[in-house]
């Protein structure tokens, strides 16, 4: 980071959020599984990160639509670049399984995030800055699990939450401000709880950059 000092981040968090006028159900798998004749992702690699096996897909277009799939869990993503940069690539990842390092605790992620080089073997590596605009994202997946995180992050890994918001049926979308600054991930964490070890049940608590 720029610096080494650190600083306390609080927030005040609505304990009974169904109870505002704000609040909104989300089925997190409605819109991705209305997804048909999905086609077989290219480009794929597959990487480990923090010991968990992901697979990922290039974007190799300045825009299109993305598909990746792990088990039953499938990613979607929908973007358009202000333009496709030769010196940086971006991937679609997916992981859907049991994390079993430090804990056993059941994840279901999908990701849209810059690769540490050109190499596909780099995605998930640790990145903090990038340069690539990104004029509109939709990214979903048929999570099985309600309990599902969104994170979009810009260069620097600074948060960006003005820049998205979530749609009823799942989908993590761009707002019209996410061009002015250059994407580093857009992240969905998904924790099946009940699919977690019976003996420890420790939260969520990665990110990628």
């Amino acid at each position: 980071m720029e610096s080494e000092e650190g600083k306390l981040l609080i927030s005040e968090l609505n304990v009974h959020p169904q109870h505002s006028a704000s609040y909104a159900v989300v089925d997190w798998k409605l819109y991705a599984s209305s997804i048909k004749n999905v086609s077989s992702a290219t480009n794929v690699s597959s990487v480990f990160i923090y010991f968990d096996e992901y697979i990922f897909t290039e974007l190799t277009e300045d825009k299109g639509n993305a598909t990746i799939c792990q088990g039953d869990l499938c990613c979607h993503l929908t973007y358009r670049m202000v333009e496709k940069r030769k010196d940086e690539v971006y991937a679609l990842g997916v992981f859907n399984g049991l994390h079993v390092v430090q804990g056993q605790f059941y994840l279901q992620i999908c990701t849209l995030l810059k690769c540490k080089t050109a190499n596909m073997t780099t995605c998930g590596k640790p990145v903090e800055t990038s340069s690539t605009l990104f004029e509109e994202f939709s990214l979903s997946g048929t999570f099985g699990t309600n309990y599902v995180f969104p994170e979009v992050l810009f260069s620097g890994v600074h948060l960006a939450p003005e820049t998205f918001k979530v749609l009823k049926d799942g989908r993590l979308i761009s707002q019209s401000s996410v061009s002015s600054k250059p994407l580093l991930t857009v992240t969905l964490y998904g924790r099946w709880y009940e699919k977690d070890s019976t003996k420890q049940l420790p939260a969520l608590s990665q990110h990628f950059s």
